[in-house]
Order: C-alpha cells, then structure tokens, then sequence
C-alpha cells in the first residue's frame, strides 16, 4: 500500500485549514479550499491530493463541478455519503448568494441588469424554473418570487399564481425569468404564446409585463430586446 504523508504532517503554514486563518481564503487554490470540505482523504490519499483528483474529474472547471449530484461524488474513494452531501450543499449555497433577492435598492432598467441580477442563479440548474421579478414604480426590484419548479424539459407557469403574488406585494410591473437547461436561449412557441397571455393580462389590470428573460450556459435571451413583447 502507497504511504503519503497526511496533512496533519505538513508545516503548518502548507496546511489548508491553517493557511486560511494566517492568510485568508483568497490564499488557498480551489483544491485547497475542497480539501477543507472533504476534511479527510482515503488510505492512499490525503485529502488535498483526493480534492485534486475531484477537480481534475471535472477538467478543473468549477461550474462543471457544482452540477454533479452527491451520487457522483460517491465514486471517489474516501467520499461516503456525508461527504458527497457536504460538498453538494456547499456548492449550492455559492450559487444562492450570487445576486439572488438582492436588496430593493437595486434598480432594473434593462435585460443586462436582470441577467447580473438573477443570471447566476440560473447558470447551473439541471431543471426549469420559473420566477417573476417584482417591481416597484421606479423599477426598485421587491422581491424575486419561484412560481414553479419542472423537470429538463419544462416547467408550468400559472398566471394566476404570477399575478395574485404581484398585486399582494404591491407591485407595480413585473418581469417573467425561466431557465433553459438544454442551452439553448431560444423561445419555444409555448414560451412566446404565455408571454403574450400574460402581457395582455397585465395589461388590463394595469401591471405590465416588461420583459421576458430565458436563462443558459450561454447567456440569455430577452422578448423586449428581440421586439416580442
């Protein structure tokens, strides 16, 4: 069996959990930083080399590593299933706190401040998703609403769902957010017959809908932009 020297054996400053308190997190390589999460390694690795082996599996590309499910993460060994949850939940939460229900101060006025506002929320999605910007008068975002949640191919959005959480929270114009799992940025023609529905809706009981944004890997696509709504 290979012997390796576990990390409790390295200088101190070389140890991952160390370096960040001496030296703060910005200090610590990717493979360091999933270290600490594994928090240990396997008989033939430690956990620092296993966090290699892990990224490596995943090209060394950090968005391609947070959409692995905690079953994939099992293969590795000296990964059971409370290490593959961990690591999971971590990755998650990082895409949680990138712009997700920002503070109202924030101001939309066109398709690009939605995209930075909710795009990377959106980014490693498996499934669809659909949410609804809440505005105020001034575009003030109030809050950002989940109206449904579907498989990989699509998803079901109620209008009465949309429009009743709309005028509950006082808003004043809302703006339509879906996801597209596939990549493809494209509206389907079931994407472009809801979003004139709903347009025409809110426009008679005067809370427009101003725009329609789908979401991918590859950037997004908006119906105000293109002239379609």
């Amino acid at each position: 069996m290979k012997k390796f020297a576990g990390i409790k054996s390295w200088a101190e400053d070389d140890r991952p959990r160390e370096k960040l308190m001496q030296k703060g997190k910005t200090a610590l390589s990717d493979a360091e930083l999933l270290s600490i999460m594994l928090g240990s390694g396997n008989p033939q690795k430690n956990a620092l080399e296993l966090a290699k082996e892990i990224l490596a599996d995943a090209e060394n590309d950090l968005s391609s590593l947070s959409k692995h499910s905690w079953e994939h993460f099992r293969k590795f060994q000296g990964v059971g299933s409370a290490k593959a949850v961990k690591l999971v939940a971590a990755f998650e939460l990082g895409r949680r706190r990138q712009g997700y229900n920002k503070p109202k101060e924030q101001r939309v006025t066109n398709s690009n401040m939605v995209f930075e506002h909710m795009g990377s929320y959106f980014v490693d999605m498996l499934h669809e998703e659909f949410h609804v910007l809440l505005l105020d008068r001034a575009n003030h975002v109030i809050r950002t609403v989940q109206v449904s949640i579907g498989g990989m191919s699509g998803t079901v959005a109620d209008g009465k769902i949309i429009f009743k959480k709309a005028i509950d929270m006082g808003a004043q114009a809302i703006i339509l957010m879906h996801n597209h799992p596939s990549g493809n940025i494209r509206p389907s023609e079931k994407d472009i017959q809801l979003t004139r529905q709903l347009a025409e809706f809110g426009k008679y009981i005067d809370l427009p809908v101003i725009d329609h944004l789908i979401f991918s890997e590859n950037g997004y696509f908006s119906f105000a932009d293109s002239g379609l709504l």
